[in-house]
């Protein structure tokens, strides 16, 4: 089951922050969603359900909480559709402002309440897979015009993004565009570093790239068919990204 509500939290502030007279109009707190996937199985007596939670939040945290996110990206991206909202993203625990696993009464939890629950330490960010220069630097790089954004760049994102949460299928119709794409666009950084061989080997992976994304039109495709070459592409932007300086 999964419960979505919203609420109000205070809005952050930084210590310069409190120091500097705001804007009458700016708001004291933002909207934020509360997310609960509920499993219906009960738990028993109270210390089966504390040895649960012990267990929950320690070696299998990351089976019950992958379950949990699977469950409510599936939700958002029905919703998506449904809505026709291009805007609506995907959730992401990194970005949670807090990430908990307890137990409770049905009531209890799909209020958002517990009987017991532990604070999860929020996933790390995954180490970058297109940029070997920090945000930052690549931002700056990129609006003084020293640097451009590759339309490869941008459907590798998104495969990546559909792969990492479960759509394979979608997965590997970006990755067949994005792998056209960046045959065309990567061919000026040839003569850099190792490009001319990365190509060589994104040349040979579109067979497969092409034989993936027909499997997702006829209805089904390995999330396998699609990691490795979209690996190899990540890995080849990465190093036009390391020639480039």
């Amino acid at each position: 089951m999964l419960v979505v509500s919203g609420l109000a939290a205070p809005r952050r502030r930084s210590r310069r922050e409190g120091r500097v007279r705001r804007a009458a109009a700016d708001p004291a707190a933002v909207e934020i969603t509360r997310a609960t996937v509920i499993e219906a199985a009960p738990l028993g007596e109270l210390e089966n359900a504390d040895a649960w939670l012990e267990q929950a939040a320690g070696d299998d945290r990351a089976r019950v909480t992958g379950a949990a996110l699977a469950l409510l990206n599936r939700a958002v991206a029905a919703h998506r559709v449904a809505s026709a909202d291009p805007w609506v993203a995907d959730a992401d625990p990194v970005r949670a402002t807090a990430f908990r696993v307890g137990y409770g009464t049905g009531e209890q939890v799909a209020d958002g309440d517990w009987e017991a629950a532990r604070e999860l330490p929020r996933p790390e960010p995954a180490a970058l897979r297109s940029a070997l220069l920090a945000p930052q630097e690549r931002v700056a790089a990129v609006l003084s015009g020293r640097d451009v954004p590759l339309a490869c760049e941008e459907l590798a994102l998104r495969a990546r993004g559909d792969l990492d949460h479960g759509r394979a299928r979608e997965a590997a119709l970006q990755l067949r565009v994005a792998f056209e794409a960046s045959v065309a666009e990567l061919a000026a950084w040839r003569d850099v570093g190792d490009l001319a061989a990365r190509l060589e080997e994104l040349a040979g992976l579109r067979p497969a790239v092409a034989a993936a994304s027909d499997a997702a039109l006829a209805g089904a495709v390995e999330a396998e068919a699609v990691e490795r070459p979209l690996e190899r592409l990540e890995a080849a932007l990465r190093a036009r990204l390391a020639a480039a300086g």
